[in-house]
């Protein structure tokens, strides 16, 4: 079982993420490659970051079920976000996944960038994550 958690040695999480995330060694660890805000049959989900990110996240809930996993066995997260001025949307529309997947609020560990740009001008947001499942 994977376990999550923040010490009170250092100031709680500025979000919906956990400081430390241990992985047992009876799990093994899939890497999934940046999500960006692409519906499957490759087109755009829209310009906004709120689409892009809703995409991007159900992207990574894909490839979670391909891999026989769940978002539960999320472990890190990372995002970069193209520009202080998407911030608001990608936090709200993670905060809504995450509540959904996260009920209790066991949050995987997560960072996040602001990038001036991303691979494509149209793009706005791109996360990896790290998952760990049972062997």
């Amino acid at each position: 079982m994977i376990r999550r958690w923040n010490p009170d040695t250092v100031a709680a999480p500025l979000g919906a993420y956990s400081h430390l995330a241990h992985v047992p060694a009876d799990h093994e660890l899939v890497v999934m490659a940046g999500q960006i805000g692409v519906l499957p049959e490759g087109g755009l989900a829209g310009e906004d970051v709120t689409a892009q990110t809703e995409a991007v996240y159900a992207n990574i809930e894909r490839l979670l079920e391909a891999a026989g996993a769940g978002p539960r066995q999320l472990v890190k997260v990372f995002s970069m976000v193209a520009s202080t001025e998407h911030l608001p949307g990608y936090r709200a529309a993670m905060r809504e996944v995450f509540t959904r997947w996260f009920p209790d609020g066991d949050w995987p560990a997560h960072s996040m960038i602001v990038v001036a740009a991303l691979a494509k001008p149209e793009l706005l947001v791109e996360v990896e994550a790290l998952a760990a499942l049972p062997r």
